[in-house]
C-alpha cells in the first residue's frame, strides 16, 4: 500500500482530525469519494471532439 504501513495511518489520522475536527471528516470524505469517482468515470469515458473541429475541404 504504498508503502505506508499502519503507524502512518495512525498518525496522519490523528494529523487530520485535529487540523479539521471530527465534525469536518465526514464532509471532507465524502467530497473525496465523488471526486475520485467522478475522475473515474471521465477516463473511461470515450473521449470527445472539439465541437469547431477544422474540416479540411
Amino acid at each position: 500500500m504504498f508503502g505506508i504501513g499502519w503507524p502512518e495511518i495512525i498518525v496522519i489520522s490523528a494529523l487530520a482530525i485535529t487540523i479539521f475536527g471530527a465534525k469536518k471528516l465526514p464532509e471532507l470524505g465524502q467530497a473525496m469519494g465523488k471526486t475520485i469517482s467522478g475522475f473515474r468515470a471521465e477516463i473511461g469515458s470515450e473521449p470527445q471532439k472539439p465541437a469547431n473541429e477544422d474540416k479540411e475541404t
